[in-house]
């Protein structure tokens, strides 16, 4: 079993950042890829960024190209979710996940979740 807490989100105005973080426990980190993902109001979870297991490979939306950074700290157990650039259509509830094994781009082969956090970018 993996826990996963995330934290960070809050309120921003457009072009501000925030970093979002999550906090792993449980399993040896280092073997599980992580990914963040979002979900607005109405609309389906959508993968923003992964990373794998030694951080060496990321992958990302398209729509936070350039503008959103995902990292990781094995030794702290910990991911990270560096926004910057906000824009309102942001918004949204952003999940940490963790699956064992090779990087992922969907939330179907993630096996532990989060409970989410609410990040808000006004305009």
């Amino acid at each position: 079993q993996v826990q996963l807490v995330e934290s960070g989100g809050g309120l921003v105005q457009a072009g501000g950042s925030l970093r979002l973080s999550c906090a792993a426990s449980g399993r040896t980190f280092s073997w599980y890829a992580m990914g963040w993902f979002r979900q607005a109001p109405g609309k389906e979870r959508d993968v923003v960024a992964a990373i794998s297991g030694s951080g060496g490979s990321t992958n990302y939306a398209d729509s936070v190209k350039g503008r959103f950074t995902i990292s990781r700290d094995n030794a702290k157990n910990t991911v990270y979710l560096q926004m910057n650039s906000l824009k309102p259509e942001d918004t949204a509830v952003y999940y940490c996940a963790a699956k064992p094994g090779l990087i992922a781009p969907k939330d179907n082969e993630y096996d532990y979740w989060g409970q989410g956090t609410q990040v808000t970018v006004s305009s």
